[in-house]
């Protein structure tokens, strides 16, 4: 007698790339955002939750460290968390609520992003406008952003972050970096390796998360989102799943 063998059930993960709802700042291009805490923003909140729900997500993976959502998830749940503009809580623990979710898993990792070297050197050797042209072209997207949320809603706002061509005319610029640079001095090649570090481990901890039949969906800032949709589309057993096949136009 045989048995046919059977593959493992796939591992279905959602990629939400976010924008930083407390403005934090961090980031060398910023969008201002109002209060997501008013109540015109909680019911768009609300209703963000409520669609992306219908995945059905048994687990979600969210930008901080492990140590911080293990300490913070449980106050949210238990309703002693401080009220709170971050996007972790606002969409990551709210889902995970809604849904049932069997846990937040914090899947962040410290990388460096070394874009003052590269900077210094387009200045010096000829790429100065080169490289203004792409912090421009970030600015426009940035300013266009802001628009959309401040017109459509957050849900709108959503779905032009993982609008999938998007995504991939965001990461461009890092391809372009590569051009700055010869022989010895490799800025570009330097931010790139600081920038692709950081999210293989982001990678890392995700596929360390998941196990056969899981329903994944992960909360990260947008620019990180393309290199996390390349990470679970080219990693066998894990299939992608579009957020805009769910978030509300």
């Amino acid at each position: 007698m045989s048995f046919a063998q059977t593959s493992p059930a796939p591992v279905d993960v959602m990629i939400v790339g976010v924008f930083h709802m407390s403005n934090p700042g961090h980031d060398i291009h910023n969008m201002k955002v109002d209060d997501v805490l008013a109540p015109k923003r909680q019911s768009e909140i609300s209703a963000v939750a409520d669609a992306l729900a219908r995945f059905k997500p048994n687990k979600i993976a969210v930008e901080w460290s492990k140590d911080v959502v293990d300490e913070r998830y449980p106050k949210y749940l238990a309703g002693t968390l401080p009220p709170s503009r971050n996007e972790v809580v606002q969409l990551g623990f709210r889902l995970a609520k809604v849904a049932g979710s069997k846990g937040v898993y914090g899947i962040d990792a410290d990388g460096d992003f070394p874009y003052e070297p590269l900077k210094t050197y387009a200045d010096a050797h000829g790429f100065g406008s080169l490289l203004k042209a792409q912090d421009d072209a970030i600015d426009r997207q940035v300013a266009e952003e802001e628009r959309v949320l401040a017109t459509k809603g957050i849900s709108a706002e959503l779905r032009l972050l993982n609008d999938p061509v998007r995504l991939k005319g965001g990461n461009a610029f890092y391809r372009t970096a590569l051009r700055m640079g010869a022989n010895d001095a490799q800025p570009g090649v330097d931010l790139l390796s600081a920038w692709y570090r950081r999210n293989f481990l982001i990678c890392a901890n995700l596929l360390q998360l998941s196990q056969p039949g899981d329903r994944i969906v992960v909360f990260y800032g947008a620019g990180h989102a393309f290199l996390l949709r390349q990470c679970v589309s080219e990693t066998p057993g894990l299939r992608l799943v579009e957020a805009n096949d769910y978030l509300q136009p």
